[in-house]
């Protein structure tokens, strides 16, 4: 809060004890006062009382009550609050005090100025923290949002993936499937380029058709996705790992709804002295779904068993 915004005791005391010293008489306080922008009728009880006997009411007594005044009044008095903060620390012509109140009057300058700037300082420090707690908040309400709404993608892909088993037509079922797995990538925060074909020249028509490709640590890969009623065997494997050997950079994710043959696993061990290609089941796929685990780590631990124990078809389930 600003200092001025209510006179902490401190300093309401120590205004109390200056403000009489810088000006020699009463009417030059009510001046003083008025100076700084306080109305009549916030100085009206204690001008009433110097009015009616000036020798009831001192200095002192009218400084404390006009403060008094100004600072129960809260916000419809801070002008006039900081306008005598502002003149009082800004004051410089001491001739106007009594010669035996000039030094005294420095010394309580001093002593404001030094309250003043450590209330800043404190105020500053304060609204630093708030301002930091309410980044904190923000980031915390900010990854709680999108927590939830990657938790609602999920359950959607979930929903869609479950529906798909109810798909008699192969090749609508395996189209379909490249949408599903696609919006699954992304719900994870991973980097998809949707299926794509490629075509040859005028009379070959298409010669490559390449059902996605992901991003992931950096790398890409060609992702192969079929449906079929049996496990895949080499010539399909081989097909997706010719597109990824036309492609220096690139990496393999096989997924079949229907497992691999031992000869297809095999194929693709022998490929790891060139690629990295990993191997995975749609059954890991609905399991990973069902246990809420996360796909980035699944594809990182897959890939690592490829790369470090010559493995492409690691097993999580």
């Amino acid at each position: 809060m600003d200092i001025s915004f209510q006179y902490p005791p401190e300093l309401f005391n120590l205004l109390v004890d200056l403000i009489p010293l810088l000006n020699r008489s009463k009417k030059d306080v009510f001046i003083f006062f008025k100076g700084a922008g306080v109305s009549d009728e916030e100085m009206s009880g204690p001008h009433q009382r110097w009015q009616n006997d000036a020798d009831s009411i001192n200095k002192y007594d009218i400084v404390r009550q006009v403060l008094i005044v100004l600072n129960q009044r809260g916000e419809a008095c801070l002008r006039e609050r900081r306008e005598i903060l502002k003149r009082v620390v800004e004051f410089e012509s001491f001739d106007t005090c009594w010669p035996s109140d000039q030094l005294k009057a420095k010394g309580l300058i001093a002593e404001i100025r030094k309250v003043i700037n450590a209330k800043d300082s404190f105020t500053r420090m304060s609204m630093e923290r708030d301002a930091e707690r309410k980044e904190r908040l923000e980031r915390t309400r900010a990854e709680q949002n999108e927590k939830a709404k990657q938790s609602r993608e999920i359950q959607a892909v979930r929903e869609q993936l479950a529906a798909l088993f109810g798909i008699d037509n192969v090749h609508a079922r395996g189209k379909a499937l490249e949408g599903v797995l696609n919006a699954l990538f992304r719900a994870y925060g991973i980097g998809v380029r949707e299926s794509f074909t490629l075509a040859g020249n005028s009379d070959e028509g298409i010669v490559e058709q390449i059902d996605g490709v992901i991003e992931l640590k950096g790398h890409l890969y060609l992702v192969e996705m079929k449906w079929w009623q049996v496990p895949l065997g080499v010539p399909e494997i081989s097909q997706h790992l010719v597109r990824v050997y036309h492609r220096s950079d690139c990496r393999a994710v096989i997924i079949s709804a229907s497992d691999f043959t031992e000869p297809a696993i095999s194929i693709c061990r022998d490929a790891l002295q060139h690629k990295v290609v990993v191997l995975c089941t749609l059954e890991e796929i609905v399991h990973l779904l069902e246990t809420h685990a996360d796909l980035v780590s699944f594809l990182e631990t897959k890939t690592q068993a490829a790369l470090v124990d010559k493995n492409p078809f690691l097993r999580l389930l």
